[in-house]
């Protein structure tokens, strides 16, 4: 899947392209970094923005995080 489609995605399914490309632990801007270089959408960059600065351990650690705070259905 090309980076340039990942914005007309699903919320998370962006979410789950860009974790699958991170290198963990991550911290948030790891997240962000790897986020741009996905070209997720601006929409993904808020909701990882908004994260508390931490140092998160693999995938499962954000997405119950993002899950939680954020949108029904993310992170589930």
């Amino acid at each position: 899947m090309s980076a340039s489609r990942i914005p007309d995605e699903p919320i998370d399914l962006q979410f789950a392209d860009v974790l699958r490309e991170v290198r963990w632990p991550a911290n948030k801007e790891g997240l962000i970094d790897a986020a741009r270089s996905a070209g997720a959408s601006n929409e993904v960059l808020a909701i990882l923005d908004g994260m508390p600065e931490q140092d998160y351990q693999d995938v499962a650690s954000v997405t119950q995080l993002i899950g939680s705070n954020y949108s029904p259905g993310v992170g589930s």
